[in-house]
């Protein structure tokens, strides 16, 4: 019996070495089969020369026969990967770590190219479309082949490789578009459906662009395209796809004639004051307004409507059309991947499409006055952050003090019922999950492998069509489940999808590679106080624009927020405004200004305020600044002032605070500057109204309330009074060294 056993042992080793030397062959007799030769894939602007070993060998830009790959790496163009080895004879050979395929053999069948891969029995036949804007590949097949001996079974795929070239450098890399770039050529290899994986590896002098699809979104069907052409060319190429693939219209959303106009961000709007409301983004040359989902619904998810809208969408419509007649167009902020914990998604019964972080399983029955719940698996890394401890069993949430990190394993200090649910029982074995509540605790985050957010997108796009918004802006994006580069860009296409009239334009608070085509401009960032404004610009909006204008896109400088000037704050000043707005007019960029009415009506300086921002809206809107003007708004130390010179004119000219005003009084600002070979000092009162005096004769200094319209100036031969209120301009025939000192020793009267 024994001999009987070792004798079949000997037969099974013998049989797994023999497949195992076969697997390590790269499968010889498939290879046997492939074409030794090289592959050329070809347009009028592309040349991709694929080795028969399914090497990337060079990409050629035909017009100028510069080559884009960086030669000689032995990059695969194609693989395949496994979270761990799964074939037996594999497992058997190699760790349980990730392991990557490559390919080893190529040939060309008409339109497909058929993949061999080292190792492994798999062979994907990648489809190819040649037009004279791309080259599309799409993995139309991945089939397993039998071994002629042994049992073998098909083993999955975690993650296949469709296309990865290793492109050289350029001046430029847009890591969002995928693209690098200098000012003659751009190598863009683009998603062309939303479920393709796109990603470029750091390397030394080039990066490793790929193409690919994950098992747990998708795998077969997915498709890129490879672009290589002029800079001047891209979006035009872009565009073309977005057409062919039926894609959301990015490029012709950037082109738009609205794409470039800054907008009033309305707060706590009503039927009654929509029309203050109007009065004021019209001074600020505004001609879009965006009306916040929180105004009007009392939560999100559902959207029920507020008491301060009795007649419901006719109140909301009032708005907008209101908007409409005063010449703006109205957008829509909103929330959409989550919803409110007042909502009827998550009180009184929880919807079963709530998202949940972790699932346990309990570990002794659960009876309803139960405050430990006891649970197998250990809790550790679950949140302990405030308003975001729940558990969900079944229709009953459950909030949680502390947890156990040690056997037994239980969630203490738990209060049953939570957010009105009924209390329940559950019996051991049974299954409970932590809650994904956002890290703005007011909202439960959705699962978006379920209808949940087709649901919740199908009634925020009846909302959008009664009402007439134009124009969206995503918020919340990143509230959604791993993995982040699908469902970030997939819950905004299942919105997008919903609008029977796609938006002008959308923002959002997150992108994937996939958003390009969705988001078509960089998100607005949330609101810096007036006394860091400009040190946060330079942080973050100038920061973020660098990087995002390798993607062809421009952002949103940010949610200025409106505050007056108080005990706390300084509240917002025109140089401020004129930081903010001229720098993102160097970045091709626009600016959002919270309405707060209360501070718009009390702020001294609001027409000030909002002249600054009227003056850069209409220079943008009329292509007032000649291109190395825009380049100088870039600097982010060298301020600027719009002025409206003598004949009635924009005039650009850089400024300089002067830090040391009356001695160091916070109520005045002043910025010196010089034009027609004289000193000029803008300056006003923060807060309120008052005299200064400087130690200056009156004849040398002449006061403008506008320049070209001098005001008389009262004084002595060593002292000269002038009004601070809002901005005026002193002009004076010294140097700026000298006037600088007449400020520092003014006095405020």
């Amino acid at each position: 019996m024994n001999n009987l056993i070792n004798c079949r042992l000997m037969l099974f080793r013998t049989v797994l070495f023999s497949l195992l030397a076969f697997q390590l062959t790269g499968c010889a007799e498939r290879i046997k089969e492939s074409k030794s030769t090289d592959i050329v894939i070809e347009n009028s602007e592309i040349r991709l020369v694929l080795g028969s070993d399914g090497t990337a060998q060079s990409l050629v830009y035909k017009p100028t026969g510069e080559e884009c790959l960086m030669l000689n790496t032995e990059t695969p163009a194609f693989a395949i990967a496994q979270d761990r080895p799964y074939d037996n004879e594999i497992q058997l050979a190699y760790p349980a770590k990730s392991k990557t395929f490559a390919a080893d053999s190529i040939y060309r069948d008409g339109d497909n190219l058929v993949v061999g891969f080292e190792l492994t029995d798999y062979e994907a036949t990648i489809e190819i479309n040649i037009t004279d804007d791309y080259i599309g590949f799409t993995l139309k097949k991945l089939e397993y082949h039998m071994a002629d001996f042994g049992i073998k079974r098909r083993t999955r795929i975690d993650e296949f490789t469709l296309l990865q070239l290793p492109v050289k450098n350029r001046a430029h890399f847009g890591e969002w578009l995928n693209v690098s770039w200098d000012e003659n050529i751009a190598v863009n290899l683009l998603g062309s459906d939303p479920f393709v994986k796109i990603d470029a590896e750091e390397r030394q002098g080039y990066k490793i662009f790929q193409a690919g699809g994950i098992d747990d979104v998708k795998v077969e069907g997915v498709g890129a395209v490879l672009i290589v052409t002029e800079k001047s060319k891209l979006l035009n190429r872009i565009d073309q796809v977005e057409r062919d693939f039926g894609l959301p219209l990015g490029v012709e959303s950037r082109r738009s004639r609205e794409y470039k106009n800054s907008y009033y961000e309305l707060r706590n709007v009503t039927p009654q004051n929509i029309d203050e409301h109007i009065a004021f983004a019209k001074l600020g040359g505004f001609k879009q307004m965006v009306v916040f989902w929180i105004d009007f619904a009392s939560s999100m998810g559902h959207f029920p409507w507020k008491p301060e809208y009795p007649n419901g969408m006719a109140d909301l419509k009032e708005i907008t059309r209101k908007i409409e007649a005063a010449g703006m167009i109205a957008g829509f902020h909103i929330h959409y991947s989550k919803a409110q914990k007042n909502d009827p998604y998550v009180s009184p019964v929880p919807d079963s499409r709530l998202n949940l972080r972790q699932v346990f399983t309990l570990a002794d029955k659960l009876e309803p006055n139960d405050t430990i719940i006891s649970i197998e698996e250990n809790p550790a890394g679950c949140t302990l952050e405030e308003g975001r401890r729940f558990l969900k069993i079944g229709e009953e949430l459950v909030t949680y003090e502390n947890f156990t990190t040690t056997w037994p394993y239980q969630f203490t200090g738990c209060q049953r019922g939570a957010l009105n649910t009924s209390a329940t029982g559950l019996n051991a074995g049974g299954l409970i999950g932590l809650l994904d509540v956002d890290t703005w605790p007011k909202f439960v985050r959705f699962n978006q492998k379920t209808n949940i957010q087709k649901e919740v997108a199908e009634r925020l796009a009846s909302i959008i069509k009664e009402a007439g918004f134009k124009f969206i802006y995503y918020d919340g994006a990143e509230d959604v489940p791993p993995p982040y580069w699908y469902n970030v860009s997939n819950a905004q296409l299942i919105v997008h999808e919903a609008l029977e009239t796609k938006p002008i334009f959308s923002e959002g608070a997150l992108k994937s590679h996939f958003s390009w085509h969705i988001i078509t401009r960089g998100n607005a960032f949330d609101i810096f106080s007036p006394e860091f404004i400009k040190e946060a610009t330079r942080k973050h909006p100038i920061a973020e624009a660098k990087l995002i204008s390798n993607d062809f896109t421009s952002i949103n400088f940010g949610w200025i927020g409106y505050e007056e000037p108080g005990e706390k704050t300084i509240g917002i000043q025109p140089d401020m405004l004129e930081y903010v707005t001229s720098r993102a007019a160097g970045w091709n960029s626009v600016i959002s200004m919270i309405g707060d009415l209360k501070s718009l009506r009390n702020h001294p300086r609001t027409p000030d305020n909002l002249e600054v921002i009227r003056r850069w809206e209409k220079a943008r809107e009329t292509g007032f600044l000649l291109p190395e003007q825009v380049e100088s708004l870039k600097s982010e130390t060298q301020e600027h002032i719009l002025l409206i010179n003598e004949s009635g004119n924009f005039e650009l000219v850089p400024y300089d605070q002067i830090l040391n005003v009356a001695n160091g009084s916070k109520e005045i600002r002043a910025f010196i500057f010089s034009r027609s070979d004289k000193t000029w000092v803008v300056y006003w009162h923060t807060s309120g109204e008052a005299e200064l005096e400087l130690p200056i004769n009156g004849k040398n200094v002449s006061l403008f309330e506008r320049l070209g319209e001098e005001i008389r100036v009262s004084g002595t031969n060593e002292k000269t009074v002038v009004p601070v209120g809002n901005r005026r301009y002193l002009q004076f025939d010294l140097s700026s060294q000298e006037v600088i000192d007449l400020f520092s020793r003014a006095k405020i009267l």
